[in-house]
């Protein structure tokens, strides 16, 4: 009888190692996401913690169909399937709509000790197939509270025309719209094509001073930019 209590009392004190490894291991996150740009919005952010197999994106790779629908439309819902299928714990538009220029949005995201990644992602209007992101930062597994800057991106899968036409379908070139205003018409366009098509760091836009003409449709006064364009504020508790 002895015995048979030894090994009882030693199932369940494993068992409760294991429990409180779990639940040690389950994390609250919350997050912050700052647009630091001055005439830049960003479409409806998706963030998620993932497992190391499942990016968002990945630099000096081909752009999947998901990410061309976010970067050139604004599109998270295939990013949002895609990474749901794969057990991952997302939050999606916490700013429900546009984040403008200098304005944050506050959000939390539950993760479960599998997911051991986060990436985020939001494209940058008005752009091509620009985009903010982060790619598969290891989430610390000490509390406390950590800051990342953001740079922009280009997916590669659209030139960069910089003609604001009201496009945003995969495929469609143009320029879906600038929230911000002060764009122009009638521009001839910057370039009908480009010499990398994988993701890479955005040149960012050229622009002119030229409203009813001239090559683009930015103006180069608000609607250029310089890395980094958002800071991310993460508490681990």
């Amino acid at each position: 009888m002895k015995t048979t209590s030894k090994k009882i009392n030693a199932l369940l004190g494993a068992s409760a190692l294991i429990f409180a490894s779990s639940s040690v291991m389950a994390q609250d996150l919350s997050i912050t996401v700052t647009n630091l740009t001055q005439g830049l919005h960003f479409t409806p952010l998706i963030t998620s913690a993932h497992t190391v197999d499942s990016n968002i994106f990945m630099v000096g790779s081909a752009a999947t169909p998901e990410l061309q629908a976010m970067a050139e439309g604004g599109d998270i819902s295939g990013l949002a399937s895609m990474l749901s299928n794969a057990d991952a714990n997302n939050n999606e538009n916490p700013a429900g709509g546009l984040l403008a220029p200098g304005m944050s949005t506050a959000y939390m995201l539950s993760n479960d000790s599998a997911n051991m990644y986060l990436s985020m992602t939001a494209m940058i209007l008005p752009s091509n197939d620009g985009f903010v992101g982060l790619d598969s930062w290891k989430i610390p597994t000490e509390a406390g509270t950590y800051t990342i800057m953001l740079n922009a991106y280009d997916a590669g899968t659209e030139a960069n025309n910089e003609i604001v036409n009201g496009g945003g379908a995969p495929g469609v070139l143009g320029i879906p719209g600038a929230p911000s205003g002060g764009s122009g018409t009638g521009g001839m366009g910057v370039t009908d094509m480009e010499s990398n098509t994988m993701i890479h760091i955005h040149r960012g836009t050229i622009g002119d001073d030229d409203m009813e003409g001239g090559k683009s449709d930015l103006n180069n006064s608000i609607h250029r930019w310089l890395n980094p364009v958002a800071k991310l504020t993460i508490t681990i508790q």
